[in-house]
C-alpha cells in the first residue's frame, strides 16, 4: 500500500488534471466552427476584414462580426453563433451551403457586398432565422423553395441582386414574415394568390422585376399589410 503523503499528492494532482481540462462549455460547436471556415472559404476578402478567423475558437477569441448567444446550450454545451454580421465588408465570392450548419443563427446579414452566385438550399435547415439581409449584392438563380419553411422568420431582404425565376409558393408558409423586401431583381411568373395566407405581412415589394399575370384580388385579406409595390 502507497503512503498516505504519496496517495494525498496523486489526489491533487488528478484534481487539477481534471479541473483543468477543457470542456464543452469552453468551445464554439466543432460543427460550426467549420461552417464558418467554409464560409470564409467561399469569400474573398479584400480588405482582410475577416483575419481574425483564422485564429482561435469562433466565439471565445470573438471573431469579427460574428455574435454568439453567451451562454452554452443546455442540451449540448457548447457555444452558438446567433448572427453572422457581414454587411458592408466590400465581400466578393459566393455563399457556401455549409452557412445551413449554423442551425441556431438568428440573424444573416450579408447586405451590400459584391457577392455572386444563388442563395443556397440549405438556408432552410436554419430554423431559428429571424432575419435573412442578403440584398445589394450580385445574387442570381432563383429563389429556395426551403426557405418558405422557416418558421421564425421575419423579414426577407433580397433586393438588388439578380435573382430569377418564380417567387415560391412555399413561402405562403412565413406566418411570421412582416417584411418581404424583393424589389428590383428579375422575377417572374404571377405573384402566388397564396401569399394571401401570410397573417403577419406588412410590407410586399415586388415593384422593378420580370413579374407578369394579374394582381391576386386575394392579397385584399392580409389583415395587417400596409404597403405593397408591385409594378411589373
Amino acid at each position: 500500500m502507497l503512503p498516505f503523503y504519496i496517495c494525498s499528492a496523486l489526489f491533487t494532482l488528478l484534481y487539477f488534471a481534471h479541473v483543468q481540462q477543457p470542456t464543452a462549455a469552453q468551445i464554439t460547436a466543432p460543427w460550426e466552427v467549420n461552417a464558418l471556415r467554409a464560409i470564409r472559404g467561399s469569400l474573398s476578402d479584400p480588405n482582410g476584414f475577416l483575419n481574425s478567423w483564422n485564429r482561435g475558437d469562433p466565439c471565445v477569441a470573438n471573431w469579427t462580426r460574428v455574435i454568439c448567444y453567451n451562454v452554452t446550450a443546455k442540451d449540448d454545451g457548447y457555444f452558438h453563433v446567433q448572427e453572422l454580421q457581414l454587411l458592408r465588408l466590400d465581400l466578393s465570392g459566393t455563399l457556401a451551403p455549409e452557412l445551413g450548419q449554423l442551425s441556431r443563427m438568428k440573424i444573416m446579414d450579408f447586405m451590400w457586398n459584391k457577392i455572386t452566385g444563388s442563395i443556397p438550399k440549405e438556408v432552410g435547415n436554419i430554423t431559428s432565422l429571424e432575419l435573412l439581409l442578403v440584398n445589394g449584392n450580385q445574387l442570381t438563380g432563383s429563389l429556395p423553395e426551403e426557405i418558405g419553411f422557416l418558421p421564425n422568420l421575419n423579414r426577407i431582404q433580397i433586393d438588388q441582386n439578380n435573382i430569377s425565376g418564380p417567387i415560391p409558393k412555399s413561402f405562403a408558409n412565413l406566418n411570421k414574415t412582416k417584411h418581404f423586401h424583393m424589389n428590383n431583381n428579375s422575377l417572374s411568373g404571377q405573384i402566388p394568390p397564396e401569399l394571401s395566407r401570410l397573417p403577419s405581412l406588412v410590407h410586399m415589394l415586388l415593384d422593378n422585376n420580370n413579374l407578369s399575370g394579374y394582381l391576386p384580388p386575394e392579397l385584399a385579406q392580409l389583415p395587417k399589410l400596409l404597403i405593397m409595390y408591385e409594378a411589373y
